[in-house]
Parts: C-alpha cells; sequence; structure tokens
C-alpha cells in the first residue's frame, strides 16, 4: 500500500493520474530456478495503471491538490501510530533476530537503516515486559578501560554514538532520545600484584586514544582526598568517554528508530527451528551432501499458538539465553564444530542501593576496588549503587529466580567497600535488585560473528557484563558482516567462535 501511494502521489503532480484511476497488482516472479539469495525479496510488486481521465485538467488539479493536502497532514499530525496498524505475522524475512534487547535493536538499527525497505528484519523477544531483560538491570555504565584493544575500540565507538545519539536515533515526530548521560570517569585500582596489568592496560588504552591517566597512591590521596589507599599500589583514572546511562532509555530509543524504520516484532519464544538435510550448501566442516542447513524457526506465542518464521540469515543476539537458543540449532549434540555448545549461561549478580549523606557526592569517582567490588554515584541525593561478582571459589548465586540475597551485601561487598571509602561505614541499604551477565564460561569475553557449522547462523552474546555500553559498536560490526562479509570499522575477527573451537581463549582482565 504504501508504494502504491507513493507512486500514486508522485505521478499525480506529473499530472498522470485522475480520481477514477483504478489500480491492478499482478505478482513478476523470477524466472531463473535458483533463489536469488542477493535480493531482498523473492518476488516485487508491479503495478498496472488505468487512467480514462489523463487528460482531463479539472482532475489532474484536483489529484494534485487532494496529494498536497495528504502530505501537510502526515507532516502536522504525523502517521498513525503502530498500534493502530494491522498487525500480520511475518511467516517470512530475510534477516531473523533472536533476543529484543539493546544489542537485538542495535543490530536491527543498523541493518535497517543501511537497507531501507530492502530487507525484512524481524525481532524476536520472550520478556516483552523486560522484567528480566539483561539490559535494563543494568548498571549502565560506559568505560574505555580494558585490556583488550577490540573492546577499547568498541566502547571508544559507542561512547562516540552516544554523544549523538540524538542524530542517529531520533524519530520524526517524536521527542529526541535522552539517556540521561552521567559524565564520571572510572578509577581502577590495582594492588602491588596488578600492578604490570593496569600499566599494561594503559599503554594500550592511551595508544588507541583513550583518555586516561595513572595515579600514584600519593596522587590518588591528593585528588580522591576521602577515598582510603591502603594496599593500592596504582590506580588509573578516566577522564573522557566514562560515566553511566539510563539503559531502559538506550533500549526503547534503539528499538523505537528500528521500528520506526521498518523493522518487525514477535513476542514470543523461540521453541525450535526446521532444517533442510543433505543440503547442497558447501561448508568445510562437513562432506558434500552432509550439510544441514537451518531455515526457519517456530515461535510459540503469548497467545500459546506456534507459527514459524522462515529466514536467509539468523542473528542470535539473546543474552544469557543464547546457550539455550544453541541447543535447539543442535549445537552440542552433532560432529565437528555443532559437537561443542555454545558456552553461554547466565550468572546472576546483585546490584544495591545504598544511602550515605555523608559520602563524597559528586566528588567521587566510579571505583572499581582490587578486590573486584565496584561503587558509584546515583543521582545527588546520597544514593549509591554498588556490586561484587563472586570469587573463583565461591559458589554462584541461583539463577532460578530474581531473589536477592541481602546478607551477601552484609558479610561480603559492605567490608570492601567501607574499607575503601570510611564514609560508608554508616551506609543503609535502601533496596536491591539482581539481574544477569550473558557469562561466557570459556573467556569471559564475547562471541561476534558467524557459526563456523552454518553458512547463515551468526552469534552476539557472552560479553560477561559489558554489553549493553558496547551495543551500538556492535550492531554496526554485524551491519557489516551482514552486508560487506568483514568487519570493515573494527576489526573483531579475533573475538569470532573459531577461538572456542580451536581452543584459543582470548582473556579479558577488566572484567567488573
Amino acid at each position: 500500500m504504501n508504494v502504491l501511494r507513493r507512486g500514486r502521489s508522485t505521478l499525480s503532480k506529473l499530472g498522470c493520474v485522475c480520481s477514477q484511476s483504478r489500480f491492478k497488482s499482478s505478482k513478476e516472479t523470477a524466472v531463473s530456478g535458483k533463489e536469488n539469495t542477493n535480493s531482498a525479496v523473492s518476488s516485487q510488486e508491479k503495478t498496472t495503471i488505468v487512467d480514462p481521465c489523463k487528460d482531463n485538467p479539472i482532475f489532474r488539479t484536483a489529484n494534485i491538490i487532494a496529494s498536497d493536502l495528504g502530505e501537510i497532514k502526515e507532516k502536522v499530525l504525523g502517521k498513525k501510530p503502530l498500534s493502530y496498524r494491522k498487525e500480520i505475522f511475518p511467516h517470512h524475512c530475510d534477516i531473523l533476530i533472536i533476543g529484543g534487547g539493546v544489542m537485538g535493536f542495535s543490530i536491527a538499527y543498523w541493518l535497517q537503516q543501511r537497507a531501507l525497505d530492502h530487507l525484512r528484519i524481524v525481532v524476536v523477544e520472550q520478556d516483552p515486559t523486560y522484567q528480566k531483560s539483561t539490559s535494563v538491570l543494568s548498571v549502565g555504565g560506559l568505560r574505555q578501560q580494558f585490556s583488550l584493544k577490540e573492546n577499547i575500540e568498541l566502547s571508544m565507538a559507542s561512547a562516540e554514538f552516544m554523544r549523538n545519539i540524538k542524530h542517529h536515533l531520533g524519530v520524526e515526530g517524536a521527542d529526541p532520545p535522552d539517556i540521561c548521560f552521567n559524565p564520571c570517569g572510572y578509577l581502577f585500582l590495582a594492588s602491588e600484584r596488578g600492578t604490570h596489568i593496569l600499566q599494561d592496560n594503559y599503554n594500550l588504552q592511551t595508544s588507541l586514544g583513550a583518555k586516561v591517566e595513572l595515579l600514584s597512591p600519593e596522587k590518588l590521596k591528593e585528588k580522591f582526598p576521602f577515598m582510603n589507599t591502603d594496599g593500592v599500589a596504582l590506580g588509573c583514572h578516566g577522564l573522557e568517554n566514562e560515566g553511566w546511562f539510563d539503559p531502559w532509555s538506550l533500549l526503547s530509543a534503539f528499538k523505537r528508530k528500528a521500528v520506526a524504520l521498518g523493522t518487525e516484532v514477535v513476542n514470543g519464544k523461540v521453541t525450535s527451528f526446521d532444517f533442510m538435510n543433505k543440503s547442497p550448501i558447501y561448508n568445510q566442516y562437513f562432506a558434500p551432501g552432509e550439510y544441514t542447513h537451518v531455515e526457519k524457526a517456530n515461535v510459540k506465542l503469548e497467545d500459546g499458538s506456534v507459527k514459524s518464521i522462515k529466514f536467509s540469515q539468523l542473528i542470535v543476539a539473546a543474552g544469557c539465553n543464547t546457550g539455550e537458543v544453541g541447543k535447539l540449532i543442535g549445537m552440542g549434540s552433532g560432529a565437528g564444530p555443532l559437537g561443542a555448545p555454545i558456552p553461554i549461561e547466565p550468572r546472576k549478580r546483585y546490584v544495591f542501593v545504598m544511602h550515605c549523606p555523608d559520602a563524597p557526592g559528586l566528588a567521587m569517582p566510579f571505583i572499581i576496588d582490587p578486590t573486584g567490588a565496584y561503587v558509584r554515584r546515583e543521582g545527588v541525593g546520597g544514593q549509591y549503587l554498588c556490586g561484587i561478582s563472586p570469587g573463583d571459589e565461591e559458589q554462584e548465586p541461583c539463577c532460578d529466580n530474581m531473589d536477592v540475597d541481602y546478607e551477601f551485601f552484609e558479610n561480603k561487598l559492605w567490608p570492601i567497600i567501607a574499607n575503601r571509602v570510611p564514609a560508608f561505614e554508616c551506609a543503609k541499604v535502601k533496596t536491591a535488585w539482581s539481574g544477569f551477565y550473558d557469562f561466557n564460561s570459556f573467556d569471559e569475553n564475547a562471541f561476534i560473528g558467524p557459526h563456523p557449522a552454518f553458512h547463515n547462523v551468526h552469534v552476539v552474546a557472552g560479553f560477561s557484563g559489558h554489553g549493553i555500553q558496547q551495543s551500538p559498536a556492535v550492531g554496526r560490526a554485524m551491519m557489516e558482516i551482514i552486508f560487506d562479509g568483514e568487519f570493515r570499522t573494527i576489526d573483531l575477527s579475533r573475538l569470532g567462535m573459531e577461538r572456542y573451537l580451536n581452543n584459543e581463549p582470548l582473556y579479558e582482565s577488566n572484567i567488573v
């Protein structure tokens, strides 16, 4: 209908269509027996115009006026919101994205803004309320202080995107997006044992253009007099492109823009996949004729019905559920590269909200203690967020529920932060919540790119806590892989799943 409307409006201004014009649609399909994988659609609409009044100047004038009035109405009142449009289930698409968090909709946005109307992109999200979403339950930190080149560049590029988010994700007729960014440098503290790591990280970060400074214990005490520097041998403080933002606002902005560009959303859970056995497609890991091609996802909708979506490309960006989706595709139960399951699982993490009116407030950086504990300001009313991951020898919290263990704060976290900032001796916990990391048990680093066992399956998950801050740049990277067949802006080839299959871990030392 939009194609016909645009075509009619254009032709009207040329004086070629009258109010009595009739439109007939016919399908024009490809004559080749082979599927055209480079085409965004398998058939295209061809419009035939029957116009008995094209020579009547009165009809031509009336049509031009009607068309112009329609355009003025759309500009003033805006197009009808999506809720008014008839929902039609997308039984086929070009690209199916499983996971409607920030990562999924960032990928959808980048793909859609490049393809425009030429590709049909569908996002499937099983939790439209986002009550258990990794994206929404994040503390929203943004930092450039990592130990790997790829992570530093991803975060720096994402910071630049967020700085110009109103330009990138603005939607005509709607308020500009505001992610409530709070600039505040991270302060990583190292003991004597970790000094060389912090120094090496600093050298790499500055070589890539990051604005950070190294601080001796004396400089730390001078700059942050409220902090206890016992046990600290060195600190690294971010001067630019660091702080935190509102995760919900970033998710909403990506989703709104992607949908405005044409992305379709299905609320449901993928329960299984359909395959093409003995596919003629060549895959280096399989003998001729033994490659199995995944081509269809079966989705259980909110009303209990199950419908299928046939796709050309599949992107699994399901966060902590990515490992489970991989099992549905057959990863972990087959031969060759299919024998290895995706090593991504949920890990529960607690976030505690303290009230401490005597704490340093605006003067306090985002502190990362040598133990891994973190604490940052939340607003200006004496509220602070804090948390810590369990140690290697400690038991992980149960992921079957969203319960918070307040004894974890009393026994493990509070003594650490009260020692580092003595003002927190008087802190009182006001509330807390739990969320899930999409934890990569292989090397705590992300998988970004194609899965070697399939020509049309991509995995984007396993960030282990820093995915939301890198989502803008990762979305662009996936767009480059899909359209260009390679990473062009930032080389992320080391983050592919081949390292897992080859047992070559790529560790990130700055995991919070």
